[in-house]
C-alpha cells in the first residue's frame, strides 16, 4: 500500500504506562513510557528527536487526555481514534503489537480520527458538562424529597407544582420546625394559592415523624447548597462564553432552545461548522439520525447508535420543550410522527430538525424563520385534498372545490 506519512508513531495509552511504535524510513522504534508529566514529556522529546509529526493514539477513557495535552503543547499532529475502528486481529494482541498496529494503520492513512476540539472548547465544555451534573443531581434530590413527604402522608406536590418553590419552602420550613397548625400554615400561602387554601391544608395534615424531619432539613439544605453551585458555575460559563455571545443569541430564537441550552451546544459542537462537510454529517456524528442497516436487500433497525450523549440529552430536552411550542413546525412534526411512530422516536426526530437548523444558523449566518404549523399541509396539498374528497364521496356527499383567495 501507498505510504502517507514517513515518519509517524502509534501509542498504546494505559492508566500508568504508554507504549510508543516509530516508524521510520530507517527502522521501527520501540519504546516505553510512564504516564507523570515529567514521563510523557520524555515521550515528547523522543518523538522530536526521532523527527515524528504525526501521532495516533486510541481514545482509550480519559487516560487519553495527558497524553494529548502534552504532545497537543508539543506541536505535533495528533489523531485520536475510536477503538473500535481500529481493532486488531484477535488472538495475537500485546500493547507492543497494539502500538505496532496503530503506526502501521497511520503510516498507511487508514485512521479516521475523531473530533476533539480547541482547549478553550474543551474546557469550556467540562464546565457545562459539570453544570449538568449538578443539575441533574439538584433533580434527584427533590424526587427524594418528595419520596419522604409521600412516607409521611404529605401531599403536597399535589396541590403545588413545585415544592421546592417560594411557597414550598414556606411550608417545609413549617414543617421541619415541628409543630405546626396545618390551616395556619396554609394561610402564609401567595395569592394564587389562597383558592385551593383548604385543599392545602388536607394536604399538609400528615404523619411527620422525628427522623422524617431531619432528612426533610438535610436535603433542603442539599438542594441549596447545589443551588449556589450552579449558580456560581452559570457565571463561570458566561464569562467564559462572551465569544460566542451572538451564536447564543442565534440560537436562543430556537423554540425551545434557551441560553443555558445554547450554551451546552456550543460548548459540544463549537461554531466552527467547517469541521462538518453538511448537516447530515454532524447529525450522524451526533447520532440523532437514523443508522444504516442493509442486508440482502432487507433494511434492518435503523437503531442512531451511541454518540456524544450530553449532546443528545440537551437536544432531547430541547426537543419535548419545542414540541409544546404553539402555532410552530416542531410542535406539527412531534405529533405527526408520535402517532405513528411513538413519542421517543418523534423527540429525536425532533432532535435532528433542532440540529439541521442550528447548523444553518451558524454556517451560514442566517436568521431562524419558522416553516409554520401548516407546512405539511401546504407540501402535501393536492394529497390532502384528494384524500378529503374521496372520504366526503364515500358519505355519499358531491363535492366541487373552489379555491379561495390567498
Amino acid at each position: 500500500m501507498r505510504v502517507v506519512h514517513e515518519r509517524c508513531a502509534g501509542l498504546d495509552v494505559h492508566k500508568s504506562s504508554v507504549v510508543a511504535c516509530a516508524l521510520l524510513p530507517e527502522g521501527k522504534q520501540l519504546r516505553t513510557f510512564g504516564t507523570l508529566t515529567w514521563q510523557l514529556e520524555q515521550l515528547a522529546q523522543w518523538l522530536q528527536g526521532l523527527s515524528v509529526g504525526v501521532v495516533a493514539m486510541e481514545s482509550s477513557g480519559v487516560y487519553w487526555k495527558p497524553v494529548f495535552n502534552i504532545l497537543e503543547a508539543a506541536d505535533f499532529e495528533l489523531l485520536v481514534v475510536n477503538a473500535r475502528h481500529i481493532k486488531a486481529v484477535p488472538g495475537r494482541k500485546t500493547d507492543v503489537k497494539d502500538a505496532e498496529w496503530i503506526a502501521d494503520l497511520l503510516r498507511h492513512g487508514l485512521l479516521k480520527p475523531s473530533l476533539i476540539p480547541s482547549r478553550e472548547q474543551r474546557e469550556l465544555r467540562e464546565l457545562t458538562r459539570y453544570r449538568r451534573t449538578l443539575i441533574e443531581e439538584r433533580a434527584h434530590e427533590v424526587q427524594r424529597l418528595q419520596k419522604v413527604l409521600e412516607g409521611a402522608n404529605i401531599k403536597l406536590e399535589d396541590v403545588i407544582s413545585n415544592v421546592v418553590g417560594l411557597n414550598g419552602r414556606r411550608f417545609l420550613s413549617a414543617l421541619i420546625a415541628g409543630d405546626y397548625d396545618p390551616e395556619a400554615v396554609a394561610a402564609t400561602a401567595n395569592y394564587g394559592l389562597q383558592r385551593k387554601r383548604e385543599l392545602l391544608a388536607q394536604a399538609l395534615h400528615g404523619t411527620l415523624a422525628t427522623h422524617q424531619r431531619f432528612l426533610l432539613d438535610q436535603l433542603l439544605s442539599h438542594i441549596d447548597f447545589l443551588e449556589q453551585r450552579i449558580a456560581a458555575l452559570d457565571q463561570e460559563v458566561k464569562q467564559r462564553s462572551r465569544p460566542f455571545e451572538t451564536a447564543i443569541d442565534c440560537l436562543d430564537q430556537i423554540p425551545g432552545i434557551g441560553t443555558r441550552a445554547a450554551e451546552e451546544i456550543l460548548a459540544e459542537i463549537g461554531t466552527d461548522m467547517s469541521r462538518f462537510p453538511s448537516d447530515r454529517h454532524l447529525a450522524s456524528w451526533a447520532k440523532v439520525c437514523p443508522g444504516n442497516n442493509e442486508s440482502a436487500g432487507k433494511r434492518r433497525s435503523g437503531y442512531a447508535g451511541k454518540g456524544n450523549r450530553w449532546l443528545r440529552s440537551i437536544l432531547v430536552e430541547s426537543a419535548w420543550c419545542a414540541s409544546r411550542k404553539k402555532d410552530s413546525y416542531f410542535k406539527v412534526q412531534y405529533h405527526r410522527l408520535a402517532a405513528r411512530r411513538g413519542r421517543k422516536r418523534a423527540l429525536l426526530a425532533v432532535s435532528h430538525s433542532l440540529l439541521t437548523v442550528i447548523y444553518h444558523l451558524l454556517n451560514d449566518g442566517v436568521v431562524y424563520q419558522d416553516l409554520g404549523p401548516n407546512y405539511f399541509d401546504q407540501r402535501d396539498r393536492s394529497q390532502i385534498t384528494r384524500q378529503a374528497v374521496r372520504r366526503l364521496e364515500r358519505l355519499g356527499y358531491h363535492v366541487s372545490l373552489t379555491e379561495g383567495a390567498a
